[in-house]
C-alpha cells in the first residue's frame, strides 16, 4: 500500500504590500502636510505675533534662500500671511487662523523634548551667540514645570547686560508662562547679570547660588526662584560651569 501524501495546506491568499497612501494613517498624513522641518519652527515664532524676513532669520537661522521658499510655501498652504508693510517699510509675516491650529501639537513637540530629550543634548550647547539668551527666555513657556506653576502668580524681571542682553518680563500665572520683553510694572524677583552667565544659569550649567557667591548674577525680590518653575538641564559640574568671573564660554560635561 503506497505511503499517504500529506495534503498541502490550501494557498493563502495573497497579500499586497499597500502603497502608503492607500494606509489610512492620521500621523502619516499630518506629517504629509507639516513634516517639512522649517514648518513647525516657523510656525512656532510667528505664534509669538508677526515677525518679518530678518527677524525669523536671526531667531532661526535658516538661510535665506530656505527661509524665502519656506514662507512661499507655507503661505500657499494656507499656514502663513502677509501683513503688509511694517515700519521699515518691510513685509511682516503672521500665522493664518489655520496657523494658528498647530499651537498644541507645537507645544507637545517642544515639551516632549524638555521631558525626554533635552539631557542628552547638553554636550552639544556649545558656546552661546548673541541671540541664545532671547530664544531661552523665548522657550520658557515650553519649560514650564506644570505642578510648582500651577497655582502661581509670579512676576520674574530679567536684565541682561552685554551680547545678547536686554529686558524682559516673565509672568507665571495659574500654570502658563508669558514672556514680554520690556521693563516690568510690577516684579516680584528680578535677576540682573551678564547674559552669557544667566543663559548658563536658566540652562543649568551653572549654579544660581555659586553665581550670586561669585558676584556674577544678583537677585533682588522674593525667595521664589527661576529654577523652582522651570525644567533645567541637569550638570554633574554645574557649579564650576564657567571658564572665569568675566562670563566665558560655560564647559561642556564640565571639562
Amino acid at each position: 500500500m503506497p505511503p499517504k501524501v500529506p495534503k498541502r495546506p490550501p494557498p493563502q491568499p495573497r497579500r499586497d504590500v499597500p502603497r502608503p497612501a492607500a494606509v489610512f494613517d492620521p500621523v502619516a498624513r499630518a506629517l504629509d502636510r507639516i513634516g517639512d522641518r522649517w514648518t513647525l519652527v516657523l510656525i512656532r515664532h510667528l505664534l509669538g505675533g508677526p515677525k518679518g524676513f530678518q527677524e525669523l532669520r536671526v531667531r532661526t537661522g535658516i538661510a535665506p534662500r530656505v527661509l524665502s521658499a519656506r514662507l512661499r510655501q507655507l503661505a500657499q498652504q494656507g499656514w502663513v500671511e502677509s501683513t503688509g508693510a511694517s515700519e521699515a517699510g518691510r513685509s511682516q509675516y503672521a500665522v493664518t487662523e489655520r496657523g494658528r491650529t498647530l499651537g498644541p501639537l507645537v507645544a507637545a513637540i517642544a515639551r516632549w523634548w524638555v521631558e525626554h530629550a533635552m539631557e542628552e543634548h547638553i554636550a552639544d550647547v556649545g558656546p552661546f551667540s548673541e541671540t541664545s539668551a532671547q530664544s531661552i527666555l523665548e522657550s520658557l513657556p515650553f519649560l514650564l514645570k506644570q505642578g510648582p506653576a500651577r497655582e502661581a502668580d509670579i512676576v520674574f524681571e530679567i536684565r541682561l547686560t552685554g551680547e545678547g542682553g536686554g529686558v524682559w518680563s516673565v509672568r507665571i500665572l495659574d500654570g502658563a508662562c508669558s514672556v514680554t520683553r520690556g521693563f516690568a510694572e510690577r516684579a516680584d524677583v528680578r535677576y540682573t547679570a551678564e547674559a552669557r552667565v544667566w543663559c548658563a544659569v536658566a540652562l543649568g550649567m551653572l549654579d544660581a547660588r555659586d553665581a550670586v557667591k561669585r558676584g556674577l548674577l544678583t537677585k533682588d525680590g522674593g525667595r521664589d526662584a527661576l529654577d523652582q518653575y522651570f525644567h533645567q538641564i541637569p550638570h554633574p559640574e554645574s557649579g564650576a560651569s564657567l571658564r572665569s568671573a568675566s562670563g566665558g564660554r560655560p564647559r561642556r560635561n564640565g571639562k
